[in-house]
């Protein structure tokens, strides 16, 4: 089976690609039915969205996005009961709005936790977008007895989530890094050419509680063989990602594939939750459906970004921006360079394994399991932004890039590949995080929100 590409979603301003309809090649395990455009889970879903960068980190917008996806599906599903519930919430008695609770649970949420931004015109323009989506979505509901219960429903599933992620670790995300320069040992970047060196963040997220997994630690992610650096493995990673995620050859090339692959991932590319609203996109399935769905995605993935800098912060291995510019690391095989420039800023935390393909691990991990395919096809154009490039070369300009996948697997090695043409990763880390995240994935999906038995509480 094998799902077709049909359309193309933009993020910015550019083109907007023709658009297809999708089509099955087979029937999937679940119930089609009902309409081919967007409904009230997927328009949420998008709002949160756009609001998700004022929560700060990749780390903190997957917290906040699971949050609110979590609250959306326990709505529906205390209305009418599908799927086991992640969050106790009332069972509504009688007749309730399943649109007015989608709204009601999303605006709680997301003003809940906008609630712990810093003040200042960002925030204020978040809160307007929330409030301004949710009485415009109220508004078009009748008024009546529905309505009223489907808003409080909502309002209830957002308070039960929202408590139980009270506390759960990640107003401390930092931790002191007193590790000093040693060959393999991870470094405060240094990037002479960005505005400031790149200072070692976010180890106490491994102090987060997980969603779903039960420890951090669950799956193990096993020592790198680049561990030893006078080995040839390590010697073959470091002159990969010295000469693909090297600045200048990257810039002299603006226009070849690994320049594009590594613009295009930062921002676009790993933001599933815009990939899977595309894939879903006429398919047919309801609310209850696409609220699952998008749940379980934002769960693998907050719990594998959890997951990520627990191992990162037990290895702490050096970038290569550190290990290339170091005078002698005892591998006959490497030769330093002490201006060397990663083709885009290095994160800040260690190399091993890398955050960006665990994220894209877990979340295709759970796309594979609800459709039962890897063979999921899609297409997605990202505005990239500028990019800085050392002299002689001027910036790079923004730039509309477009990729296509055939599969989930296909795009998951991409974002590997991404991170190496980039300059910021050996390539073990980006294959150990890759598995690393659909071990997660695997376990939210065959864990979490199960249909419920016939004749079963929906608590039980």
């Amino acid at each position: 089976m094998k799902l077709q590409p049909v359309h193309t979603s933009t993020v910015g301003r550019g083109a907007q690609a023709p658009r297809r309809r999708w089509l099955l090649a087979c029937a999937l395990a679940l119930a089609l039915s009902g309409s081919a455009h967007a409904d009230s889970v997927t328009d949420w879903n998008a709002t949160a969205g756009v609001v998700a960068p004022r929560f700060g980190s990749p780390q903190h917008q997957s917290r906040a996005m699971a949050i609110v996806q979590i609250a959306v599906h326990d709505s529906l599903n205390a209305i009418r009961p599908r799927y086991h519930t992640y969050s106790v919430v009332p069972t509504v008695t009688g007749s309730a709005s399943a649109d007015a609770a989608v709204a009601a649970a999303a605006r709680g949420t997301l003003l809940g936790l906008l609630d712990t931004v810093p003040d200042g015109p960002l925030k204020v323009e978040a809160i307007a977008t929330v409030v301004n989506a949710y009485d415009a979505a109220i508004a078009a509901i009748p008024a009546g007895v529905a309505k009223s219960r489907g808003i409080a429903t909502g309002a209830n599933a957002a308070a039960a989530i929202l408590a139980l992620r009270s506390g759960d670790g990640s107003a401390t995300p930092h931790l002191p890094y007193t590790l000093g320069p040693e060959p393999g040992i991870y470094q405060p970047t240094p990037n002479p050419e960005f505005p400031a060196v790149i200072v070692p963040s976010f180890a106490g997220w491994a102090n987060v509680a997980p969603f779903a997994i039960y420890r951090p630690s669950q799956f193990f992610v096993p020592p790198g063989r680049i561990f030893d650096l006078t080995s040839r493995a390590y010697a073959r990673e470091y002159n990969e990602v010295k000469y693909l995620g090297d600045a200048l050859r990257r810039g002299a090339a603006p226009d070849s594939e690994e320049s594009d692959i590594a613009r295009f991932w930062p921002g676009g590319g790993s933001n599933w939750n815009l990939s899977a609203r595309v894939i879903v996109d006429g398919l047919g399935l309801d609310s209850w459906q696409h609220a699952r769905l998008f749940a379980l995605l934002n769960i693998a993935e907050a719990d594998g970004l959890i997951a990520n800098q627990k191992f990162k912060y037990m290895y702490n291995f050096w970038r290569p921006v550190t290990a290339i510019r170091w005078g002698d690391d005892g591998n006959p095989r490497t030769v330093s360079d002490p201006s060397w420039r990663p083709f885009l800023v290095t994160p800040p935390y260690p190399d091993y394994p890398c955050a960006l393909p665990t994220a894209t691990g877990a979340s295709t991990s759970v796309l594979r399991e609800f459709f039962g395919t890897d063979d999921v096809a899609f297409v997605r154009t990202f505005n990239a932004g500028a990019v800085p490039l050392p002299a002689p070369l001027a910036a790079l300009p923004a730039k509309a890039i477009t990729r296509q996948f055939d599969s989930l697997s296909e795009a998951a090695s991409e974002a590997a590949d991404a991170r190496v043409y980039g300059g910021m990763h050996f390539r073990s880390g980006c294959r150990a995080g890759r598995r690393h995240g659909t071990e997660i994935g695997r376990f939210v999906f065959r864990h979490y929100l199960r249909p419920l038995r016939p004749n079963r509480p929906p608590h039980s």
